[in-house]
């Protein structure tokens, strides 16, 4: 059996036991920890957040892009691209993820915008049944995921640059939300030592 003839529900599974995210694929968990280069993170694990994950761990699949730093950039200027619809999670999460990465790749970022401004994704689909007894091909087949990427047009390339600075502005937001209180305390000490 290939990966193509799987259905969701089995493909999640194995895409849970090979990323190690646990059975229920750490939905459950109170806190998740993320990892910027070598820093962990930890935020909490909110409903918005599992509500979005749920689909966007179904995107990796039927994407193939890969739960790495590289990976996770790309499936996120994916469903930028191929829009968030409802899930203010996702975008929030996908903009800080784009914006952390436009220095490093920005090639393959703007290859995975194109490639989502023309295919669909699961944010307006129901997490059901359904949609988890479908084949991971048929669903491919279904979003526009299984033809090439198409030539970049001057459409895609003037949206890509719109969505580039607010992701930056969000990633370093969030960079400054994260360091301040270590910052803050690394001030805290320098002004008792030097005070």
């Amino acid at each position: 059996m290939t990966k193509d003839t799987l259905s969701m529900a089995q493909a999640r599974d194995a895409y849970f036991e090979e990323n190690q995210f646990g059975a229920d694929g750490g939905y459950g968990a109170k806190w998740v920890k993320v990892k910027v280069g070598p820093l962990p993170f930890w935020f909490p694990n909110a409903q918005a957040r599992v509500r979005a994950v749920r689909f966007h761990d179904l995107h990796h699949i039927v994407t193939g892009y890969r739960t790495n730093f590289p990976g996770e950039s790309e499936i996120a200027a994916w469903e930028l691209a191929s829009g968030c619809a409802h899930f203010p999670a996702a975008l929030v999460l996908n903009f800080s993820a784009l914006g952390a990465s436009l220095a490093f790749m920005p090639r393959a970022l703007f290859r995975a915008f194109v490639r989502g401004r023309h295919t669909k994704n699961l944010y307006r689909r129901t997490y059901d049944d359904a949609l988890l007894t479908k084949n991971v091909a048929e669903l491919r087949r279904e979003l526009g995921l299984d033809a090439p990427v198409p030539r970049a047009t001057a459409a895609d390339t003037a949206a890509f640059a719109a969505f580039a600075l607010p992701a930056f502005l969000t990633s370093l937001a969030t960079a400054l939300l994260v360091l301040s209180p270590v910052a803050l305390a690394g001030f805290g000490l320098w002004k008792r030592l030097h005070g």
